[in-house]
């Protein structure tokens, strides 16, 4: 017999979806609460690219020097076309150019 309950799954996803939505409200509510001066919002403006970087950063250091190729070719994809799907398709590119190349 099993001895799990019958409604765990729906019980855990309710319960993330409590959490999740708890977070994004109290953030909501604590933003209400303080004052927007020059600072602040220059630290909110800079946020997306901490966040980015903070997600990219780990992954090329595992990469290696290929990780590391493939991000500067997206980055100068980016300053040249400003095209996202070209950035990715040219970072993917080099990277299997220097994995063939045996970097």
């Amino acid at each position: 017999m099993n001895d799990t309950l019958p409604y765990g799954s729906f019980i855990a996803i309710l319960t993330m979806a409590s959490a999740t939505y708890l977070t994004r409200a109290s953030g909501y509510w604590l933003m209400g609460h303080i004052p927007l001066t020059r600072r602040v919002r220059r630290g909110l403006e800079v946020l997306p690219g901490a966040i980015l970087a903070s997600i990219i950063a780990p992954i090329v250091a595992k990469a290696g020097i290929v990780g590391v190729i493939a991000v500067v070719v997206a980055a100068l994809s980016m300053i040249v076309k400003r095209n996202e799907f070209i950035a990715v398709g040219l970072a993917l590119a080099a990277a299997t150019l220097a994995r063939a190349y045996g970097f």
